[in-house]
């Protein structure tokens, strides 16, 4: 071969590998994700860097409290304080921000009271860039870069700083935002390039315990501890408000990165971590790991469209329904529990952030799908939740019930997962003591709605008795069915009875669910668009359709004919001019809420009346203007994940109205292709040939080559693989299913009454 030939070949094979690099870089995943998604607005979400379900969440905090910034971030501003550890996604709830950590050099001079006087720097978006795994962001006021990425428990930074004698980093342990307050917080100088210590805090999580350990590739110069902004003279602190400040000379253009462990239980856990996780200085490897951790999750699912916002819709979403739960064990296996002490998650990995009231809906459903062996980890850490305390979670985090919103959704959530066979390992009977602890207490307005059949108005704040009551019978349904499958058949009519509590509200004067007082009387004055105390962050329209254990039940006490109109009225019956709606009435068609839980099944009960062509008709509208792949892409909260799952599950055609079933109601899906792999390598394929943004309407649906005859699949269906085919239409199919308006949940689930 001549020399010619030879670097001719040389310079195709480059170009040749440049193209197939340049390809692959279009075909992962993770490009189509947009962080950003519900970072304006009210999505309250984050940008930062994490991995799935991770247990480090590192992301900017612009410094200012307030419902706009509750994750810490919030798209319109400009200035950036810091760089925390811990953020919650999609909440509504102000808390964490822990272990802030803020490059500085001697530009950084600017401070500001909303931030509570700490140095801050302004940024554009135009310098600014988030993908999974990753975050950058130019500090112009500094000239210095910032990159962060991370592992399950490690928090890697990267600053590139332009040349300067007095470059460094401030640990921040008194930085709080919103409900949050340090209690007691600790640092410790191990050596120019090591701190350690903990952040204990208060606010929602009345009793959080954060340990850290941070090391520095650069060796610092000179490091000064500060208690209350007085500088102290020792090698360790301990205070309410601690901060340390490591200062060094760099070169222009000089990069330092920054390993932070951290862990709930000890600072040697948090030490292990970097151990364990990030043992190197290289942060492009921690980066693309990290990348590759996503991507790996979101081949779960593929879609094909030629709609490339719906394509980006979907796979930001899927990615934020993997957000939360978090991970809570440490390095060693070790968490501090919901009693205050110090324990062990022995062959499992310990989970927490469990917001349950919004996530039993879809996102738990999703995790059976996509992520089954980490559900049962999942479950074993609600259980270490009731060993603790004698009780499931209601809405935990961080070690704490917190006792957010209502009901008990662990509930739902864990006879789901034991009717998958995702639980074939746990103790039965333990699973059912678990399943009855909530429902068999006395708090909450449990007593009540055991003694009177349900939960009687009172005028205290967030009393939300309809909803409570609503709520309790649709757990104790689950409960029922769970005991119907041990043979435990007195505790299966006992819990059966009380599946039933939610008549006792209803009115035949209203047609409604209506508040009653303890003794008997129903409230005086009842209009059903009211916003008031006896619902929760709902009204009467939202809260009647909340009977998904029998909603043929429900649909006959109302009557069909008025029930099928009332589902009319629910997207047509505009709230009036006057109307004071709450700030989580969002994303409303008519008294329809998309931006708040309690509605989100509400559209796919028109397979109930015979008329699925409407059911098409609402979700594919819900689909295509309540989400979006841009900063103000999320209706309401995101709440840690339920907002996305039912996009995932909607795009794709169906949805879980009864959560705890294993079956899926059919909508309208959006893709022409979508392929869902499960566990044995089988995959699940659902088409839609030629479908667009007018072809909403399903004419006839085929299962693995034979027409389907009713208006649902099985979870069974998707994980032994298949193909489901829809043929899809711009004009509706009004004789579609028409005759199918009953779900029989039991038959379907092998139990017979």
């Amino acid at each position: 071969m001549t020399h010619y030939k030879l670097i001719s070949l040389l310079l195709i094979t480059i170009l040749l590998g440049c193209s197939i690099a340049k390809e692959s870089k279009k075909e992962r995943l993770t490009a189509l994700v947009n962080p950003f998604m519900g970072t304006e607005g009210p999505g309250n979400t984050y940008p930062g860097a994490t991995v799935p379900f991770g247990m480090v969440q590192l992301s900017p905090d612009i410094g200012y409290s307030g419902w706009d910034r509750i994750a810490g971030y919030y798209w319109p501003d400009s200035i950036i304080t810091g760089f925390s550890h811990l953020h919650l996604t999609g909440t509504g709830a102000g808390d964490l921000y822990d272990i802030l950590l803020t490059p500085v050099n001697s530009r950084a001079f600017k401070t500001t009271p909303e931030n509570g006087n700490r140095p801050y720097s302004l940024f554009s978006h135009e310098n600014e860039h988030a993908e999974p795994g990753y975050y950058q962001v130019y500090l112009q006021d500094y000239g210095i870069n910032a990159e962060l990425t991370a592992t399950s428990r490690t928090g890697i930074h990267r600053y590139t700083f332009p040349e300067d004698e007095q470059s460094g980093f401030i640990i921040d342990l008194g930085y709080a935002l919103n409900w949050d307050w340090p209690v007691t917080t600790f640092i410790q100088i191990e050596d120019e390039q090591t701190i350690s210590g903990y952040r204990y805090s208060s606010g929602w999580a009345a009793d959080q315990r954060v340990y850290f350990v941070a090391t520095f590739s650069k060796p610092a110069n000179n490091i000064t501890l500060y208690n209350n902004n007085k500088m102290v003279v020792t090698d360790t602190v301990v205070g309410t408000h601690t901060k340390v400040d490591l200062r060094f000379k760099t070169s222009p253009n000089e990069q330092v990165v920054v390993k932070v462990g951290i862990s709930s239980a000890g600072i040697e856990g948090a030490r292990k971590a970097i151990k364990l996780e990030a043992p190197h200085w290289n942060f492009d490897v921690y980066k693309q790991t990290a990348s590759d951790n996503w991507e790996n999750e979101l081949r779960k699912i593929r879609v094909q469209s030629d709609n490339d916002t719906w394509k980006r819709t979907f796979y930001t979403t899927l990615y934020q329904s993997m957000l939360a739960p978090t991970l809570y064990s440490d390095a060693e296996g070790h968490y501090k529990g919901a009693d205050g002490n110090y324990h062990t998650a022995t062959g499992y990995d310990k989970y927490d952030t469990f917001s349950l009231w919004d996530t039993f809906r879809a996102a738990h459903p999703l995790y059976t799908i996509m992520h089954p062996q980490r559900v049962s980890h999942m479950v074993q850490s609600m259980l270490s939740h009731y060993r603790e305390t004698g009780l499931l979670p209601v809405w935990s985090m961080q070690g704490n019930e917190t006792n957010m919103m209502i009901g008990y959704h662990a509930v739902p959530v864990i006879v789901d997962a034991w009717f998958k066979g995702l639980l074939e390992s746990f103790d039965t009977e333990e699973l059912f003591a678990a399943l009855k602890s909530n429902a068999m207490s006395d708090g909450h307005g449990i007593k009540e709605y055991r003694e009177l059949g349900y939960v009687p108005v009172s005028f205290n704040h967030e009393n939300w008795s309809v909803s409570k009551t609503v709520e309790y019978a649709y757990n104790d349904w689950c409960i029922a069915i769970f005991a119907k499958a041990l043979g435990k058949e007195e505790d299966y009519r006992y819990f059966l009875k009380r599946s039933e509590y939610w008549k006792n509200h209803f009115d035949t004067e209203t047609g409604f669910l209506r508040p009653r007082y303890s003794d008997g009387r129903f409230l005086e004055n009842f209009v059903a668009r009211d916003y008031t105390d006896h619902f929760c962050e709902s009204n009467g329209w939202h809260y009647f359709w909340f009977v998904p254990q029998n909603i043929e039940k429900l649909r006959n006490t109302l009557g069909i004919e008025r029930f099928s109109e009332r589902l009319d009225s629910m997207f047509t019956y505009n709230p009036y001019p006057d109307d004071e709606l709450p700030i989580f009435s969002t994303g409303m068609i008519g008294q329809y809420v998309h931006g708040n839980e309690p509605s989100h099944h509400v559209a796919y009960l028109y397979n109930y009346t015979g008329q699925a062509w409407k059911a098409q008709e609402r979700i594919r509208q819900i689909l295509t203007t309540m989400y979006a792949p841009e900063p103000y892409g999320h209706c309401g909260n995101e709440d840690c994940g339920q907002m996305s799952a039912w996009y995932v599950f909607s795009s794709m055609g169906f949805y879980p109205v009864n959560p705890a079933t294993g079956i899926y109601l059919i909508g309208s899906p959006l893709w022409e292709e979508a392929t869902i792999s499960c566990e044995e390598n089988k995959k699940f394929v659902i088409k839609a040939p030629g479908i667009n943004e007018h072809k909403k309407y399903v004419q006839q649906v085929f299962l693995n080559g034979k027409k389907l005859e009713r208006p649902w699949i099985t979870h069974r269906e998707i994980m032994n693989g298949g193909t489901l085919v829809f043929e899809m239409s711009e004009y509706p199919n009004k004789s579609l299913w028409k005759d199918i308006t009953n779900i029989p949940y039991l038959d379907l689930m092998g139990l017979k009454d």
